[in-house]
């Protein structure tokens, strides 16, 4: 902890990293589950069958639980640019000032306020303009995590730009190009699919547990079985965008791709390690013990089973060669097990989908499959981990630098900040978050066990034949 201490720099980073961390918690769910909303609203509005609008008002509450604490924690990230790190504000703060402007005066008040009258417009506005506020609600959360990943992914690979010859900054040369480069519409989708699986995950455990305690079976087996036809598909192809992901990374960030397999050497082709022990630093560098894959990291990094991946003292020589001297390597430990957190809770969340479908296709009720209900109470865990693992991998992977090849993390800190001023702050930050973490559990955990609201005869949709429902 003394070393940790030393330096307002690395203070900084930790509190950092710990607050972008604690606010991704909340992300993933906001933007899949306000799609779920829609979908059993609209089920509602179109079939007439009751029990879908007690679901909705019953998952809408953990949404709203749920949103109003990742809004309150985000805007913590943005006084953090302004005060601990002014450096990287006033460096690259034209370029990626543009795009979080856009999220916040676009997107984020294009879904507070259409949240705001979701909450209030249920006996005021007509069910199909309620209807539609809920659609720019879901449309608003999706926008604002677009803007949100362009602007991370012009951080890790910045284009679209120019250094101004007076000030020696960078400024926008192509907005476009920024906004709309490939690897920020793949980290987008990626985002969205994990959100999808997480929400997914949410429902499924909630009605599973429900069902286990042998209340409101009937409704919640109707949703279970929603979650399920959501999960596999989306599941299973987050899994494989993560892989094409890959390929785009070793483009940009080769060294990252190095990092995750703890490859020093440059193999042509090379394998996957399922588990290591040992060769995670230069001093160390082979393994003590490996269990392999042969040809894998070769197809997950080139799409090419007999592909070349450059390792990494090659990749440490060429840094050295084009910036100067110094370390290029991140840490490559954290790095190599948070890929494999990503990878493995990610498969296991798939497989765990995978046997309530073949319950369903053995035309199996869930509300009598007791061990696939208790496992889908556990799996809720599942997608948030993986989240938090696959973020960690994506920020750490790129050190030592902010914006890849452009601006390092050292040189990003605010000079005028005092390892104290940020220990002080750093210590708040924890010590909130912590109450924060208390109360979404408490709040989020006491409304997923209560009984889904009775509706009332207000507000009902236009009649129509009825049509049937899930």
């Amino acid at each position: 902890m003394t070393h940790l201490a030393a330096t307002a720099l690395e203070l900084g980073r930790w509190q950092f990293a710990l607050t972008t961390l604690y606010h991704f918690i909340f992300v993933p769910l906001t933007l899949g589950l306000a799609p779920f909303l829609v979908l059993m609203q609209t089920l509602w509005y179109r079939t007439h069958d009751e029990r879908w609008l007690r679901l909705t008002k019953f998952f809408g509450t953990l949404f709203l639980i749920n949103f109003a604490l990742g809004a309150a924690t985000g805007l913590v990230q943005e006084f953090q640019f302004g005060m601990n790190w002014s450096g990287f504000s006033t460096y690259v703060g034209d370029v990626f000032g543009s795009t979080i402007a856009l999220e916040g005066l676009g997107a984020f008040f294009l879904e507070s306020t259409f949240i705001g009258l979701w909450i209030f417009g249920w006996d005021r506005l007509s069910p199909k303009v309620h209807l539609a506020t809920l659609y720019l609600l879901w449309i608003g959360t999706w926008l604002s995590a677009y803007f949100i990943l362009a602007a991370n992914s012009w951080m890790q690979h910045p284009i679209g730009y120019e250094i101004n010859s007076l000030t020696g900054n960078a400024q926008a040369s192509d907005v476009f190009e920024i906004l709309f480069q490939g690897f920020a519409i793949f980290a987008w989708s990626h985002a969205i699919l994990a959100g999808l699986v997480t929400a997914s995950s949410l429902v499924l455990g909630v009605a599973c547990w429900h069902m286990w305690r042998r209340r409101n079976g009937e409704l919640f087996q109707m949703v279970a079985k929603l979650a399920i036809i959501v999960l596999i598909p989306v599941g299973s192809l987050n899994l494989l965008l993560g892989s094409e992901f890959g390929v785009a990374i070793t483009d940009v960030q080769p060294m990252k791709i190095s990092a995750t397999e703890a490859l020093w050497e440059t193999e042509k082709p090379a394998s996957f390690s399922l588990f290591q022990i040992g060769g995670f630093s230069q001093s160390d560098p082979t393994p003590s013990f490996s269990i392999e894959i042969p040809y894998l990291l070769s197809f997950l990094s080139t799409n090419s089973f007999t592909g070349e991946v450059v390792g990494i003292n090659e990749l440490q020589q060429q840094a050295e060669q084009k910036y100067g001297p110094g370390n290029y390597i991140p840490d490559v430990k954290i790095v190599y097990w948070s890929m494999r957190a990503m990878a493995y809770l990610g498969s296991l969340t798939v497989f765990l989908a995978l046997w309530g479908g073949w319950l369903l296709w053995r035309r199996r009720r869930l509300d009598e499959s007791k061990w696939f209900q208790k496992a889908a109470v556990a799996g809720i865990a599942l997608p948030f981990i993986t989240c938090l693992a696959g973020w960690l991998l994506t920020e750490s992977g790129r050190q030592p630098w902010v914006v890849y090849g452009l601006l390092k993390t050292r040189d990003a800190i605010s000079p005028s900040v005092s390892t104290t001023s940020v220990a002080i702050s750093f210590i708040t930050f924890m010590l909130l978050y912590l109450a924060l973490g208390f109360t979404d559990f408490w709040l989020m955990r006491r409304y997923a066990r209560i009984d889904p609201p009775e509706v009332n005869p207000v507000n009902q949709p236009p009649s129509q034949p009825p049509t049937p429902s899930y």
